[in-house]
């Protein structure tokens, strides 16, 4: 009965003296080799595997305790997958919640107002960040594989600034920018001014790329939308030549001449009536709210000023005037 008591009485003592050990050595600070210290976890590793890595690092003293506090806590099974930064000491508790929280330090890339459908996806290409699933497919295999109905891509995707975890597939970041296009979009029509001469949603965001190509300036998308909707009500040529420099692709060197003008192709709106058959860019916001909402005028020509603003004009006389004001000086 006695050697049970102290067997007990042991047990329990040793109990104590462990448990004490590992709140100890579980809360007190982790040696960094070096601040800010970085390192990544891949998506499936188990906690096992990245304690075993830190413990190699020399980041932590010991795997093995690390892996039987997540267990004792109930979170082996919740370690997330990114990039994570250390900036100061922390003990493995923390670590261990920072871990499974997923605190990743975020990877980033933008879509630039005005780019096309090629220059974003040079970007996702280049990036380093990424696994590069779409790098080989045609742009219809792409559409596709984000469950796209559309024919074409060009336009179809926001432009703005998309955070994610490094390793991250591009075909994710191209779901996500798919998605708020159309959210935008929809929304934007559900809103639109009465009796514009735009079939459907595509059609406003073709002309939204038209105006965001004309014109940087916000005070003038509104008007440059209302003259398109004006040419477009008394079904008169949109003549604007960034549809024209689109068409020939990798033919333009930078000078658009008037051969360019006179040539037909179908982007050319010198030479066809009506919009272009797909969007010529990414339209940003203000563009596709400017092109649903355009200012009520009866301009029908515009010319750049030169300093970022444009001259707008009801007849080609004064219209005339203003190119030789402006662009012939």
């Amino acid at each position: 009965m006695r050697t049970l008591k102290r067997l007990i009485y042991l047990s329990l003592a040793g109990l104590l003296l462990f448990t004490g050990w590992l709140a100890y050595h579980v809360n007190a600070s982790v040696q960094l080799p070096v601040v800010p210290y970085e390192f990544s976890i891949t998506s499936g590793s188990s906690l096992k595997s990245v304690a075993q890595q830190l413990a190699d690092a020399g980041v932590l003293h010991d795997s093995w305790s690390f892996v039987l506090l997540s267990r004792l806590t109930g979170v082996a099974s919740s370690v997330k997958a990114g990039d994570y930064e250390i900036t100061e000491n922390i003990s493995p508790a923390e670590l261990l919640a920072r871990i499974t929280r997923g605190d990743i330090n975020q990877s980033e890339i933008r879509f630039i107002e005005g780019w096309t459908f090629s220059q974003l996806r040079q970007a996702l290409n280049e990036h380093p960040g990424l696994r590069h699933a779409t790098a080989n497919l045609t742009d219809r295999e792409i559409l596709q594989l984000i469950d796209a109905t559309d024919t074409a891509a060009e336009g179809l995707f926001f432009p703005d600034t998309y955070f994610f975890a490094r390793g991250s597939s591009d075909v994710e970041i191209l779901k996500r920018a798919y998605r708020v296009m159309q959210h935008h979009l929809h929304t934007a029509w559900a809103e639109r001014a009465i009796d514009l001469p735009l079939a459907d949603p595509y059609q406003a965001l073709i002309l939204a790329s038209i105006v965001e190509k004309e014109t940087g300036r916000e005070s003038d998308r509104r008007m440059v939308a209302g003259v398109f909707i004006n040419r477009l009500r008394v079904n008169m040529l949109l003549q604007t030549d960034p549809t024209v420099i689109y068409g020939l692709g990798d033919k333009f060197d930078g000078n658009l001449r008037k051969k360019d003008l006179l040539t037909d192709q179908e982007y050319n709106t010198y030479t066809r009536r009506g919009l272009p058959p797909t969007p010529i860019a990414l339209p940003g916001l203000s563009s596709i709210l400017a092109a649903l909402n355009p200012a009520e005028t009866d301009a029908l020509y515009f010319v750049a000023k030169g300093n970022g603003e444009s001259h707008f004009s009801r007849h080609l006389t004064d219209h005339n005037r203003a190119v030789s004001k402006y662009q012939k000086r």
